[in-house]
């Protein structure tokens, strides 16, 4: 019975070591993953951000942000653990070592009759015949008689002063640590034990497990739905034009599960009317086109609507339920994109390259998304390939101010970008009519835009050219910079109602026939684990090339520098095409600025394979060779053809590669936004 009482009392014990075990720390994990994006998360502090309340940090809208599911489920596990640890101080006590001697009122050695008279006195304190109490009769059976059979029993009193013990030597006893109706097992508490071992043991585990695999076979490991990436991958076309880009984009199927609702009809039907010239359609012939428009799934409508309400930023037209759908539309855009980008750049081809023309397309349309500008701005106006785009993500830009500046000559993103501090406050005050702390606003934003350079080049190991077959490692330092000296920060974005990291996607691709090489996603949040990939990866390359350590360390320790700096490491590899000449280029493109976008030229030589065997190692480094022509008379690349036209039809015009290769060296560009060629 005692040893039951005892098992009993540790059931809580062990309910609390098995929470504890998990739940401490997670919770630290948790801790210490939000001070961490709480100390990175830098965002924009002009005006117009602080006015839409997105970083404003509320009581309401902490609460809001605390209470996901995870979050209550910790808070409530935290609860119950500390209503146990209450119970258990409340309820525990000290085990009791059987003393006879203690139990009697004696000490030890005493005699017999001391130890019987102990036994009469107590008798007439606890006996059930003198003290009706339960209580009293329980410790009176349990104890004192106990006691007093252990002392005046010849055999029992040698065992206890011999071993502690009135029954002799005890062995090892093994409890359970449950409560102790449970351990009766009879009747209705043998049928609860056996719930509970086939609910815990095999129902729960079970449960989990077909949740998990339900949601696995349903959702990517990015929380995508599997059929959102299958109807990508089918609709997805080399040629596709940028117009149509949102058409594949909101035929997700997430989208698809949004509610139809006929209350929302007449509110659709004027936000139609707002963006119809937006929507690609011939406005010749409206009727024809909005007839045929409103044709399609309710659910594609209302997402590309709802898209074109954040595109050109007409908030005040939606009812308070189409808010409520409109913000889960917006959440889910930027996963979407991604993985958009993915099958845009997954391999298409049989040499495994992807297509360039429909990623750019994404990208930029990402870029709008994350700005709220409308598509048609990026049309080519002023000599700059993203049209006006650029200026109306500033704060209080507008086409008029756009229109208004450009009479002074400041036609393109770059000239304006290229003016001192006070010739744009003079601009914009002057010309533009704005106020001093709007024209600090605008100097703010610009301060937060990133400038990203890129030193790109290619090395084989052990040979010094590359031959067709060939196994290639590109090297691609990534370099960012802005006008206050951040490195990782959140992006100017007041109109996207969600905190919005900046990405950006390096691809080398071969503009003349629409191939993407290589593509690498990049990220200046974690300055860690971009330190980690940089250091592992010119470990490995120095002792592929038989460094000494003392030559590796040095390496490793120039590239944590970099890192540190803003730049971060691109090593991608890539088997040798065919013999020819090759005019790549480098593009970065940043997912959530207009106008940020950077291009290098790569100029490569495949030579015809004279080598023995095929070198198809641990792929190490490019190698290109070198040809002592002047540049002048390398051909133009044809990057018209990847131009961002939102009017024109899906076409895509093939072209040989022409050029010369000037041994995986690169020339950089410049700024997309500002050059004569269309990174679009």
């Amino acid at each position: 019975m005692a040893a039951s009482e005892e098992n009993s009392a540790l059931f809580p014990i062990f309910i609390l070591t098995m929470m504890a075990l998990p739940l401490v720390p997670y919770t630290l994990h948790k801790l210490f993953s939000s001070f961490v994006k709480e100390t990175t998360s830098i965002h924009c502090r002009c005006s117009v951000c602080s006015r839409s309340g997105k970083y404003r940090k509320s009581i309401y809208k902490q609460i809001i942000n605390f209470s996901t599911y995870t979050n209550l489920t910790l808070v409530l596990l935290w609860v119950s653990m500390a209503g146990l640890i209450y119970h258990i101080k409340q309820t525990n006590h000290e085990v009791q070592v059987f003393d006879p001697f203690s139990i009697l009122g004696l000490d030890s050695g005493v005699s017999e009759s001391d130890i019987k008279k102990a036994y009469r006195r107590l008798s007439i304190q606890y006996h059930p015949d003198k003290n009706p109490d339960p209580e009293a009769h329980q410790y009176f059976i349990e104890y004192i008689s106990k006691a007093y059979q252990a002392l005046t029993d010849p055999v029992s009193r040698e065992n206890y002063e011999k071993y502690g013990h009135p029954d002799g030597k005890q062995g090892l006893k093994v409890g359970i640590a449950l409560p102790a109706f449970l351990l009766s097992i009879d009747g209705a508490s043998g049928g609860i034990l056996l719930i509970g071992i086939v609910g815990i043991c095999i129902l729960l585990p079970l449960a989990v497990a077909v949740i998990y695999l339900t949601r696995s076979a349903k959702y990517t490991g990015n929380y995508v739905m599997h059929q959102t990436i299958s109807t990508y991958y089918y609709f997805m076309k080399p040629a596709l034009a940028p117009s149509k880009v949102v058409e594949l984009f909101t035929k997700a199927a997430e989208y698809l599960e949004l509610p139809v609702r006929r209350i929302d009809e007449e509110h659709l039907q004027r936000l139609f009317v707002l963006v119809r010239s937006e929507l690609n359609l011939d406005l010749k012939n409206i009727r024809q086109e909005q007839a045929k428009f409103l044709k399609q799934h309710p659910a594609i409508v209302k997402t590309e609507l709802l898209i074109q309400a954040q595109l050109n930023r007409e908030f005040a037209a939606l009812s308070p339920t189409l808010q409520r759908d409109f913000r889960h539309v917006v959440e889910l855009a930027p996963r979407l994109l991604e993985e958009l980008m993915k099958m845009a750049l997954i391999p298409h081809h049989p040499h495994g390259y992807g297509w360039l023309r429909p990623a750019i397309g994404v990208v930029e349309l990402s870029q709008n998304i994350i700005q709220a500008v409308p598509l048609s701005t990026r049309k080519t106006s002023g000599g700059s390939s993203d049209g006006i785009a650029p200026f109306l993500q500033l704060p209080h830009f507008s086409e008029a101010v756009v229109k208004k500046i450009a009479r002074k000559k400041v036609r393109t993103f770059g000239e304006f970008q290229d003016l001192s501090s006070q010739e744009r406050n003079d601009l914009l005050i002057e010309v533009a009519g704005f106020s001093a702390a709007e024209s600090q606003d605008v100097e703010m934003v610009l301060e937060m835009m990133p400038s990203i350079t890129i030193d790109v080049n290619c090395e084989t190991e052990g040979e010094e050219g590359i031959q067709e077959g060939d196994i290639v490692t590109m090297y691609a330092w990534v370099t960012l910079k802005r006008g206050n000296v951040l490195v990782g920060a959140l992006p100017h974005a007041p109109f996207f109602p969600f905190h919005k990291e900046e990405n950006f996607w390096l691809l080398l691709s071969d503009s003349a026939s629409n191939d993407v090489w290589i593509s690498q996603k990049v990220n200046y949040m974690d300055e860690s684990a971009a330190i980690t990939a940089a250091s592992k990866a010119i470990q490995e390359s120095q002792e592929g090339l038989g460094a000494t350590l003392k030559e590796i360390n040095a390496a490793v320790k120039e590239a944590v520098a970099k890192v540190k700096s803003g730049s971060r490491l691109v090593m991608r590899k890539f088997q040798a095409p065919a013999e020819g000449n090759y005019n790549l280029t480098c593009y970065c493109l940043c997912d959530s600025w207009i106008g940020c976008d950077t291009k290098e030229t790569l100029k490569l030589k495949i030579s015809k394979r004279s080598r023995a065997g095929t070198r198809t190692g641990a792929l190490a480094e490019e190698g290109s060779a070198v040809e002592d022509k002047p540049e002048d008379e390398i051909e133009e690349e044809y990057d018209d053809d990847i131009e961002s036209e939102y009017s024109d039809d899906d076409d895509e015009n093939d072209n040989n590669r022409n050029g010369v290769a000037a041994n995986g060296k690169s020339h950089i560009e410049g700024n997309s936004s500002d050059s004569e060629e269309n990174l679009n």
